[in-house]
């Protein structure tokens, strides 16, 4: 991971914004509020902690990352800002990371997996074990290559093959598996397509917590719409 990311860190925001879509999006619609905790799997150059920061001043934000030399880049920028007391980073594992490592006594508010979960070879597990570290009426959000279905062939095969070059592997089994992970453990979950079914966005919000505890606030959309 750190041979991989040693020199894409100084231009991974720039090349990756033209086609990590959704990213802003995801951001945009979390319900945090004041005094919430945040944690982002796969933080990588904070890119997504410093945009949360900037609209929510009275979160509390964390970052995990696998990569030492991205975290060092992420660090960096966190510290060229005003946010640097506010967001906390950390090398570590999706699915081994605990709020202690953090200094917290409590679960996360919520959980953000950007464009991440298709870099996990046992995505399945970390995503069952970071349910572990979400509290009662937390929300853990999504945003990730879909399957392409509805989009060119020609497109589907030259994307999955530059994503190939960077060890990323869509699986177009997540939707499922989170419908099925939302039944078992009777949570609720939001889920939607961007348009050609490039992209997925899933809002996964926990059952239990007080009353009006993270009211749902999502955009009330039918599974898998394309928009």
């Amino acid at each position: 991971m750190d041979q991989q990311y040693r020199y894409q860190r100084y231009v991974y925001d720039l090349s990756r914004k033209y086609y990590l879509l959704g990213r802003d999006t995801i951001l945009t619609e979390m319900p945090i509020k004041p005094g919430d905790t945040v944690l982002e799997i796969g933080c990588g150059t904070a890119r997504n902690l410093l945009r949360l920061a900037y609209r929510h001043p009275y979160a509390g934000l964390y970052g995990v990352d696998a990569s030492a030399v991205m975290l060092e880049t992420a660090r960096d920028k966190v510290n060229s800002t005003l946010y640097a007391d506010r967001i906390t980073l950390k090398q570590g594992l999706a699915g081994q990371i605990r709020p202690a490592d953090f200094g917290l006594d409590k679960p996360f508010d919520h959980i953000l997996f950007s464009y991440v979960l298709s870099m996990i070879p046992g995505w399945k597990t970390a995503l069952e074990k970071t349910l572990g570290i979400l509290k009662p009426g937390g929300c853990l959000h999504i945003v990730d290559f879909s399957d392409q279905q509805t989009m060119p062939g020609w497109f589907r095969k030259l994307l999955l093959q530059w994503l190939e070059w960077f060890h990323v592997h869509p699986d177009p089994e997540v939707p499922a598996f989170l419908e099925n992970l939302a039944a078992r453990e009777h949570d609720q979950l939001r889920m939607r397509q961007l348009p050609g079914r490039y992209a997925l966005l899933a809002h996964y919000q926990k059952q239990g917590g007080t009353p009006n505890d993270h009211e749902p606030e999502f955009p009330q959309v039918p599974h898998h719409l394309d928009f």
